[in-house]
C-alpha cells in the first residue's frame, strides 16, 4: 500500500465518529481532502451534517462536492474537527501548517468538543520538529519579527534558520488571512510548551503551528494497518 492509500485508510476510519447532526470543522490538506470526499459520499446518501472549512481551498472542494457549509459565527460551537498534521508527538501535540492554514485550522480545533488528526504513520515522531515549524506573521515588519523568532528559538534551546516561505515564483506566501509564513526550521522541539508560550509574546507573530492539547485522537495508518492513539 502507497501513503496515499494509507491516508484514505486514515479518514475513512475517522468518518466512524461522525453521527448524523453534527456539526463539524473541516481540515486542509492532502489527508483531510481524503475525508472531505469521503464525508461528501456519506452526505449524498442522507448525513445529515454541517460543516467549517479551515481553508479556501476545503471550502472549494466541499462545496463541489455539496457539503453543506456554515460558519463560525453563524455555528460558534463545533462537535467535532478532522484535520491532518505534519507530524504528531506521543501526546498528540501536533505541528501543523504544511498548507498554510494553521491559524484557520487552530480557531477551529478550538471551537470543537473534539478533535481527531488523521495521517499516515511517517507523522508519528518521538520529538517534533524535523518538520519545520510555520509561524504566521504579519508582513508588516517580517524582517524586525524573523529576527525575534531567532532569538526565541535560541532561547529555548532549539536554534536553527526561520525563513519566509516564498512560492515557486519567489514571492512571500501569503495565507488566506493575508499573513506571511516563517518556516523555523528547529530539528529538534525539547519543550514545545514553553515555545509555542514564547512565540505568543512577540509582537508581529499572528499564530504558530504548535497544536497543543487539542488533539483527542490521532487515527495512523500504515503498512500493518490502521490504529487509533487518545491522548490521557
Amino acid at each position: 500500500m502507497d501513503v496515499e492509500t494509507h491516508k484514505r485508510a486514515a479518514a475513512a476510519r475517522a468518518l466512524e465518529f461522525v453521527r448524523p447532526g453534527m456539526r463539524l470543522g473541516l481540515g486542509t490538506g492532502s489527508t483531510a481532502a481524503f475525508f472531505v470526499e469521503l464525508l461528501a459520499e456519506r452526505a449524498r446518501t442522507g448525513l445529515d451534517i454541517v460543516a467549517v472549512p479551515t481553508s479556501e481551498a476545503t471550502r472549494t472542494q466541499a462545496e463541489r462536492l455539496g457539503i453543506a457549509l456554515t460558519t463560525l459565527d453563524q455555528t460558534p460551537e463545533l462537535d467535532l474537527t478532522v484535520d491532518g498534521a505534519d507530524e504528531i508527538a506521543p501526546d498528540l501535540t501536533l505541528i501543523k501548517g504544511g498548507g498554510g492554514a494553521l491559524l484557520r485550522e487552530k480557531i477551529v480545533a478550538s471551537a470543537s468538543a473534539n478533535m481527531i488528526v488523521i495521517a499516515d504513520e511517517s507523522k508519528w515522531v518521538s520529538l517534533l520538529g524535523r518538520f519545520p515549524l510555520p509561524i504566521e506573521i504579519a508582513p508588516f515588519g517580517a524582517t524586525v519579527t524573523s529576527r525575534a523568532v531567532e532569538e526565541a528559538v535560541v532561547e529555548l534551546g532549539c536554534p536553527g534558520p526561520v525563513r519566509v516561505r516564498k512560492t515557486r515564483d519567489g514571492h512571500a506566501f501569503v495565507t488566506d488571512g493575508g499573513h506571511w509564513l516563517l518556516d523555523a526550521q528547529l530539528q529538534r522541539i525539547a519543550a514545545p510548551h514553553a515555545l509555542a508560550t514564547r512565540l505568543c509574546t512577540i509582537p508581529g507573530v499572528v499564530e504558530h503551528g504548535l497544536f497543543i492539547g487539542l488533539a483527542r485522537i490521532a487515527i495512523l495508518a500504515g503498512a500493518d494497518g490502521v490504529r487509533l492513539v487518545e491522548r490521557t
